[in-house]
């Protein structure tokens, strides 16, 4: 929840001398896609920060996916560390925004990872599986599903996961995409957590690590820039 019109505009101009060897999403609050959707160059793809789990009715405040379909969004992020702690948004709740989202046709990037207190519990692992296993729904398969995998302690806090666990935390991942779902060989593994110009390129070299879903760094064109150049 950053910027405004005149900024989302700006950053979204910025990034058309962006690398056409990399795939670029950018997910801008509600209120800006129609502007950011006008504004972008044409490599840019548009998503979503959230979506509703109703179609439409009497949900005042929520915004559907069928609707972010029409307003020219391909993807959705769901599942956010940030939503789960101030919505409390469960898993279970996770997924059957995903099935909608998939109804529609859009891609889900779903985002798992644990917390500070996990971590030095040692949970890390089952925390992770657990989301995975209750986030994703039975209408996911390679072409509509790409994990984000965010532990919540990195995020905008400067910490940053050391490579080795970033390693171990995707293959684990990894294993249970092929475990769940077929072909899952390329469905995308993002890393989320304090990814910046000067570590990206660095972290994208991880086995599994597919891609980077990218917080306050997104929000200075250079930094974004140096990140998409990093692929």
């Amino acid at each position: 929840m950053n910027g405004n019109l005149s900024e989302a505009k700006a950053l979204v101009k910025a990034l058309g001398t962006g690398s056409d060897k990399a795939d670029i999403c950018i997910c801008p609050p509600y209120p800006y896609l129609s502007a950011v959707l006008e504004a972008k160059s044409l490599p840019i793809i548009l998503g979503a920060q959230d979506c509703s789990s109703r179609d439409n009715g009497a949900f005042t405040g929520d915004v559907s996916a069928s609707m972010l379909k029409d307003m020219g969004c391909s993807y959705v992020i769901l599942g956010h560390s940030e939503r789960r702690a101030n919505h409390q948004e469960s898993s279970a709740f996770i997924a059957r925004k995903a099935e909608k989202v998939h109804e529609h046709h859009l891609v889900s990037i779903i985002c798992v990872g644990e917390t500070e207190s996990d971590r030095v519990a040692g949970l890390q692992n089952e925390v992770v599986l657990t989301q995975l296993l209750e986030s994703i729904p039975a209408s996911s398969n390679k072409q509509n599903i790409v994990i984000a995998y965010e532990p919540v302690w990195a995020i905008g806090t400067g910490k940053t996961a050391t490579l080795d666990d970033i390693r171990d935390m995707h293959l684990i991942i990894r294993k249970f995409l092929q475990e769940k779902l077929d072909n899952s060989s390329t469905i995308r593994i993002l890393y989320g957590g304090s990814v910046k110009a000067d570590n990206a390129k660095e972290i994208l070299s991880v086995p599994n690590v597919g891609g980077a879903l990218v917080g306050g760094a997104s929000l200075k064109a250079d930094q974004f820039l140096a990140i998409i150049n990093a692929v």
